[in-house]
């Protein structure tokens, strides 16, 4: 009987105050993040960790001193297996990009499990060069490293895959409900930010956020709501992905508007949601007037996503490509040159 090894992976967190600065050194010293050669970025990564370090573990204290997007994964992991367990041998793996456990480890592990078949598939929902992209990069290195030899399909994004954008649209039409008692909602659809550089060179995630938002609002009709596409958690002077999440809270308070936030790129739990978009800007909506602030959960474990992912990996176990995009088809721009799939999809 043929085993298939399924690794799932997102950016990973520190587990400890202990774990912070080198989780941000890892983070910073990514190429896919800090564009420059090794010779420039591994100071200039040491640097940043160390002063960034005590402000994230601020951060981290306020949820219990580590990130929890380890054990949510697992969780996520364990509810995936039980949708596999179908017929076939098939296992589920995590790994996580910037802390425990790193690819390496993963890939020890399948090479243990010693499949015929590997799928992996992302927790990033939009594809980028600095989140799948990096991933799979670092992977290709740990399976050589590890002698892993099966046969491998990347699915590289899922930005409108029906189980995801129906569990997000779900959520987010309890919370216009109860938000709608206030007023008209003013809906805002928050991503994790990138700088503007990096989409200009050609990375696709910011198609890819707006066709995710597309779908949801799709779902929504019959509704009534305003809303808006932007996006959160920038870091330093350089100009990010516009408009900023917490510009358009603070005007949208000022003007007294029921507030609903909705996170479209984060599929756990994490200190972007639990502490930035739960406690500061929480903080900041109600002290600038906002009638209510309601903050739509992520999908985790909700069946819809569950299954979703498991149709994403049945058909990547039926392609013969190398890499696979939900549907089978390109999913980015014709001007994203840092797609995936390359030009002709």
């Amino acid at each position: 009987m043929s085993r298939t090894a399924v690794v799932i992976f997102n950016l990973g967190g520190p587990d400890g105050p202990d774990a912070v600065r080198p989780f941000l050194f890892n983070l910073f010293n990514d190429p896919a993040i800090l564009r420059m050669p090794a010779i420039l970025r591994w100071p200039l990564a040491r640097l940043i960790s160390t002063r960034r370090a005590p402000v994230a573990r601020e951060i981290y204290d306020k949820i219990g001193g580590r990130s929890p997007i380890l054990e949510q994964t697992v969780a996520q992991r364990d509810a995936l297996q039980a949708a596999l367990d179908v017929g076939g041998d098939v296992r589920v793996f995590v790994a996580m990009r910037y802390w425990h456990p790193f690819a390496d480890q993963c890939a020890a592990e399948v090479m243990a499990y010693q499949p015929d078949r590997i799928v992996l598939l992302p927790l990033y929902p939009q594809f980028s060069t600095t989140t799948t992209g990096s991933f799979q990069r670092v992977w290709r290195q740990a399976a050589r490293k590890a002698g892993l030899l099966a046969r491998t399909t990347g699915i590289c994004c899922y930005p409108t895959e029906p189980g995801f954008i129906g569990g997000v649209a779900e959520a987010t039409r309890q919370a216009i409900g109860r938000a709608a008692a206030f007023g008209t909602p003013h809906v805002l659809f928050s991503a994790h930010g990138l700088p503007k550089k990096i989409i200009a060179a050609g990375d696709p995630y910011q198609a890819q956020i707006e066709a995710t938002v597309a779908a949801i609002r799709a779902r929504l009709s019959g509704l009534s709501f305003e809303s808006t596409v932007c996006y959160q958690s920038r870091v330093g002077p350089i100009e990010w992905l516009k408009p900023y999440t917490d510009t358009e809270i603070r005007e949208a308070a000022k003007a007294g508007k029921p507030i609903v936030v909705v996170p479209v790129a984060f599929v756990s739990e994490h200190s972007e949601t639990l502490v930035e978009l739960d406690i500061d800007y929480r903080a900041m909506a109600l002290a600038e007037g906002a009638s209510c602030y309601e903050r739509v959960a992520t999908v985790g474990v909700t069946a819809g996503y569950i299954d979703g992912l498991a149709r994403l990996v049945d058909a990547a176990l039926a392609s013969d490509n190398a890499i696979m995009p939900e549907g089978g088809a390109r999913q980015c721009p014709a001007g994203a040159g840092d797609c995936p799939c390359g030009a002709g999809g």
